[in-house]
């Protein structure tokens, strides 16, 4: 289980978490929606122990970070880095055995190449790839099915359904609510800092219209389509 009290976080005058808690237990995926600059990433950040926040985080792990993998929305590489260098600095970070990378490339990437000339998809594949390897018993992925092709959405898919099913936590945000509603056991709707609506299964269609109300309001209505 992990479970985060009062989490809260400033830049500044700007308090971009308010006080958010909730409770992640295994064996289940969340969702976390919003819209742009409603605070997820710099949430994740915070559970990820990326971002410094006021507040608490318990769990059953010592030292949290070391069973946590965290998918960045961008991720960023060294230069001068292969696919290959990558996967085997995360893996000797974690204390895995360095198995057959090729074996376990699902994505099919050119490992052998700097991964610093990757396309978007590809470096989040790769980066996608190195948590994965670490074995961890928390993923947190930010946006893991943006930028990336159907094939792989597919495959992301059934990796969280697999991570779910060996009693990982998995919490995910996404711009694309179905991808969610077909994941997760419980979306939490994140609105300026706040924990506004959570929601079990039976109710994701609440949230959904509750997020395009936050989003896109009556916005279309001024385009007087006839």
């Amino acid at each position: 289980m992990l479970e985060i009290i009062d989490i809260k976080k400033s830049f500044g005058k700007k308090e971009v978490l308010k006080g958010i808690s909730l409770t992640f237990e295994k064996g289940n995926v969340y969702g976390i929606v919003g819209k742009n600059g409603a605070g997820k990433t710099t949430l994740f950040r915070g559970i990820a122990g990326l971002e410094t926040c006021h507040g608490k985080l318990n769990s059953e792990f010592d030292i949290l970070k070391n069973h946590l993998g965290f998918l960045p929305t961008n991720p960023i590489f060294m230069s001068k880095i292969t696919g290959w260098e990558y996967l085997k600095l995360f893996s000797l970070a974690r204390n895995v055995k360095e198995d057959d990378f090729e074996e376990q490339n699902i994505f099919e990437l050119p490992l052998s190449d700097y991964a610093e000339h990757y396309s978007t998809g590809m470096k989040k594949k790769l980066a996608l790839m190195a948590i994965l390897l670490q074995q961890n018993d928390i993923y947190i992925l930010d946006e893991p099915f943006n930028g990336v092709d159907i094939q792989s959405n597919l495959i992301i898919n059934d990796i969280i359904q697999k991570l779910k099913n060996l009693g990982k936590i998995v919490i995910i945000s996404s711009h694309i609510f179905s991808t969610l509603a077909d994941n997760c056991d419980q979306i939490h709707l994140l609105r300026e800092g706040i924990i506004v609506k959570s929601a079990e299964k039976a109710e994701f269609q609440s949230v959904e219209d509750e997020m395009i109300t936050d989003i896109i309001g009556d916005k279309t209505s001024n385009l007087r389509l006839k």
